[in-house]
């Protein structure tokens, strides 16, 4: 079984930031693409970062210049670093990742089980 652990949220003031963290354990062969996703109360899900395992990324435009997606293929861990942090970036982000399982080299898709980011003076 494959596990995504996602931790890093909290409470930030407007302009400051945070970085959230996604480890991925268990029988792991490889990760392919990894990305985070955000949840608004009442909103849609929606794509915030993703990075293919080359380290191609691609944003969505609302945070195109603040936030950056990296990853650690050797720690199979994606990181979201958030710079200026504006109230609407207020959701819960959620990781999500292509894994390979070692043993039967299948790839399935995991989601982790999100942490909240709220943004408030």
């Amino acid at each position: 079984q494959v596990q995504l652990v996602e931790s890093g949220g909290g409470l930030v003031q407007p302009g400051g930031s945070l970085r959230l963290s996604c480890a991925a354990s268990g029988s792991i062969f490889s990760i392919g693409a990894m990305g985070w996703y955000r949840q608004a109360p009442g909103k849609e899900r929606e794509l915030v970062a993703h990075i293919t395992y080359g380290g191609s990324t691609n944003y969505a435009d609302s945070v195109k210049g603040r936030f950056t997606i990296s990853r650690d293929n050797a720690k199979n861990t994606v990181y979201l670093q958030m710079n200026n942090l504006k109230p609407e970036d207020t959701a819960a982000y959620y990781c999500n990742a292509d894994v390979t399982y070692a043993v039967s080299r299948y790839t399935n898709n995991y989601w982790g089980q999100g942490t909240q980011v709220t943004v408030s003076s």
